[in-house]
């Protein structure tokens, strides 16, 4: 039994700095202050392990970061009649 002790104390730190790291993650992405440097870490691992939700992402982003399409210059003909 003594020589498990180690063991067990190993398992439990190691443990204990996963649930650490874990709370500290959730805390970070809840309060949005990850930063560039965090953000830059996470993309370079999405590109690296996860592929295919990296290439989702950076389709999520350039649709968020279009314009809505210009109204076409009819309703300016229109608005332009009726004076």
């Amino acid at each position: 039994m003594h020589a498990l002790w180690p063991y067990l104390i190993a398992a439990g730190c190691l443990a204990l700095v996963l649930g650490f790291l874990t709370w500290a993650a959730r805390w970070i992405r809840r309060r949005g202050s990850g930063g560039g440097g965090v953000g830059g870490a996470l993309a370079a691992y999405e590109e690296a392990f996860r592929a295919t939700s990296h290439v989702a992402y950076q389709e999520i982003r350039a649709e968020a970061g279009r314009k809505d399409p210009l109204e076409s210059p009819e309703w300016l003909r229109r608005l332009r009649k009726r004076r």
